[in-house]
């Protein structure tokens, strides 16, 4: 099974989505859309920029965590990621983005 983009709407009403591995983990999460076209676009920039290393911002939080945000060309944040203990645990998150961010598969969350 590859991965797979989840389409879901969140408290306030907002569109948003979420990348899932083969293994059925959230890998990438999106910011909140007024509109499902936007969150389609949103998913399609994803679908773009996940394949491009430098697109990918890496960071540490205070606690020490590591995470990082997708980034579109034009230096929008388009994704983040979740907390890693590690900066290795990171970069294999960022492999898995890139690995399964091109797919097209789209479902809405039940």
């Amino acid at each position: 099974m590859a991965g797979k983009y989840e389409i879901y709407k969140d408290k306030k009403g907002e569109h948003r989505f979420r990348l899932k591995a083969s293994n059925g983990q959230a890998i990438l999460a999106s910011e909140g859309y007024s509109s499902r076209k936007a969150c389609d676009n949103g998913i399609a920039s994803v679908q773009r920029n996940s394949v491009v290393d430098a697109q990918f911002e890496r960071k540490e939080a205070k606690n020490g965590k590591h995470y990082f945000v997708l980034k579109a060309k034009n230096h929008q944040v388009i994704g983040q990621s979740e907390m890693y203990e590690s900066e290795s645990a990171m970069e294999n998150g960022i492999k898995s983005v890139m690995t399964n961010g091109p797919t097209e598969s789209i479902a809405e969350a039940s």
